[in-house]
């Protein structure tokens, strides 16, 4: 039998049919797959989005139904511990996250000496790629970085990320129900984490601008987006305080 890494890349993807070919394409190239296991989570996606990772040398979870991208992700927590893995990266389908990223990610998940259970990779840090951002979005990254340093006391540069690293202590935690965002987990999870004593740091990444289809945050959801996150953090804040009562996070 084959060997399991002790990595999995997660990859989330709901009707990425014209881009998600390209990102498993780099991922060969890369020779991802000589340290980690590759598996796709498919949302339901009605285009051609399970044809194109079937010609890849990947595993495929399959979503029956539309889950949303928070589910899909715990979804591969809850399948990561079943099969005994030890960290994570976490990237999105839409071309987005460059997988040049994922060996720098991995060996800091892998640091001996304070290794972090969080991993965020930032496109806005000192020797991150220049990425842009329209002023809607850049408004809401202020905002986010002012509550976070505001409720948690640390900076962080990109608080909403979809590339991450977690160790196995972070995604047990995220995979149990109540603890992850089943649909925008942004900076109300770094927020989460920050509160309950798990080690959180970034790096700079390279990433570049969505070439096809539309993202989650488009059109009147980039509205309910930013209303649901009003109402997600002060929730957040007293799930935190209810947990602490229990005890310590694992």
């Amino acid at each position: 039998m084959r060997e399991r890494k002790e990595l999995l890349v997660l990859i989330p993807a709901r009707n990425e049919e014209e881009n998600i070919g390209a990102v498993l394409e780099e991922v060969a190239r890369r020779r991802i797959q000589d340290l980690a296991d590759i598996v796709v989570i498919n949302d339901a996606s009605e285009d051609g989005t399970a044809r194109v990772v079937r010609k890849w040398p990947v595993h495929m979870l399959t979503n029956l139904e539309r889950m949303g991208y928070g589910t899909s992700l715990q979804i591969g927590y809850r399948y990561a511990l079943e099969k005994g893995y030890r960290y994570i990266i976490q990237m999105d389908g839409d071309g987005q996250h460059d997988v040049c990223n994922i060996p720098q990610i991995y060996q800091r998940l892998r640091e001996t000496e304070n290794a972090p259970d969080i991993v965020l990779a930032s496109r806005f840090m000192e020797g991150s790629t220049e990425f842009p951002v329209i002023f809607l979005k850049w408004a809401a990254f202020r905002w986010f970085r002012f509550l976070i340093r505001l409720i948690a006391g640390r900076r962080i540069a990109d608080p909403t990320t979809g590339l991450q690293g977690l160790s196995r202590r972070a995604f047990a935690y995220y995979g149990e129900k109540g603890h992850f965002d089943d649909k925008y987990p942004d900076a109300n999870m770094v927020i989460q984490m920050l509160l309950l004593g798990f080690r959180v740091t970034e790096i700079p990444a390279v990433m570049h601008a969505r070439k096809e289809g539309q993202g989650m945050h488009k059109g009147l959801q980039t509205g309910w987006y930013m209303c649901r996150m009003l109402f997600e953090i002060p929730a957040v804040i007293w799930r935190v305080r209810l947990e602490k009562r229990r005890g310590p996070a694992r």
